[in-house]
């Protein structure tokens, strides 16, 4: 499940990049919670929440079986 997770954030990489940020995958567990780090301006960014909840997890549960969640590493 790991790597099918950094596939689909390797994906939505460029469009963190071109806002100035980036995304680091840091663990995924057995219940499909997936921990990632925002970084460079979407790290402090306000938006960050709608970010990681609307967008990045949206798509890690559509496209990665068993991904139940996302939490936010700081």
């Amino acid at each position: 499940m790991r790597e099918q997770v950094q596939d689909v954030l390797n994906k939505l990489r460029p469009y963190l990049l071109r806002d100035g940020g980036d995304v680091e995958l840091i663990d995924v567990d057995d219940n499909g919670v997936v921990q990632i780090r925002l970084m460079g301006a979407c790290g402090n960014c306000p938006s960050s929440a709608i970010t990681l909840k609307a967008g990045i997890e949206r798509a890690l549960v559509t496209e990665v079986p068993g991904v139940t969640e996302i939490e936010q590493i700081f």
